[in-house]
């Protein structure tokens, strides 16, 4: 009985697989590069790779926005390329929103959905890139800790016990997931931060960084309902676009950056 049950146990894993292998794949291989990018910890490589991660979302975006014409990518371009030299990259994105503000006031031709689609995801990478640069690897690893989790907890507790319904932007959200996922992200944050930034700070910042990256889960969800589009693209083979695993880090960095800027 034992070796039946094993075996009907390995053909439910074979079936698994088979039916998401494409899916699981993917994320075997983000893993790996995660790990290794964390391994190397180095700046240049660091900023590289959220550079392609940036440019991609940013098309992205713009087709999200219905955004014609995708001239933009140039400054976010220049804008990443000074990131590398600039010590304060979060101040960039002041810079930057300035001048793309300046370029629509002169041109009022121009659909004011080009600066959106520019200030989104442009702020949320640099503060990311900031993270990095300002607080180390093991911040990055901690705002992944913290986001995953939540994303974990909402999606297991939603599943399970989800029946109220948190928002007509994302239909398939629940209150229950939510919540869920807030209390594993805070959960995960002070296992991981609770040794290096002190408990009550990791409790806060785990707090703060869980909650919104709901939100900003849920607006590239309103996005993708308004373009009517299940993904943001196709450049991760199962998981969507670039901007489909990395929303909720956009509003997460910026949360993360804000806090231990004004509390360490």
């Amino acid at each position: 009985m034992p070796d039946i049950l094993e075996t009907e146990q390995n053909m439910a894993l074979t079936d698994i697989y088979t039916d998401h292998k494409e899916r699981i794949d993917t994320a075997v291989v983000l893993l790996a590069a995660v790990i290794l990018i964390g391994i190397f910890n180095n700046f240049i490589l660091i900023w590289a790779t959220l550079g392609v991660i940036y440019l991609v979302a940013f098309r992205e975006a713009n087709a999200l926005f219905g955004v014609d014409k995708n001239s933009n990518i140039y400054l976010a371009g220049a804008i990443w390329a000074l990131a590398a030299f600039y010590p304060k990259a979060d101040d960039l994105f002041l810079i930057a929103a300035l001048v793309v503000a300046a370029i629509y006031v002169y041109d009022p031709q121009r659909e004011v959905k080009g600066l959106f689609a520019f200030i989104y995801p442009t702020a949320g990478m640099l503060f990311m890139l900031t993270l990095y640069a300002d607080y180390g690897i093991y911040s990055i690893f901690w705002m992944i800790m913290i986001i995953a989790g939540t994303d974990v907890g909402a999606y297991a507790v939603g599943k399970s016990i989800g029946k109220t319904k948190f928002s007509p932007t994302s239909p398939n959200k629940t209150l229950e997931g939510v919540l869920g996922g807030i209390g594993m992200g805070v959960l995960f944050g002070v296992v991981v931060g609770a040794g290096e930034y002190g408990f009550w700070l990791a409790i806060l910042v785990s707090a703060a960084t869980a909650a919104i990256s709901v939100f900003g889960d849920l607006f590239e969800s309103f996005l993708k309902r308004k373009a009517e589009v299940k993904d943001s693209g196709n450049f991760l083979p199962g998981h969507g676009g670039a901007l489909d695993r990395v929303d909720g880090y956009l509003f997460g960095a910026i949360m993360m950056v804000v806090l231990l800027r004004g509390l360490l």
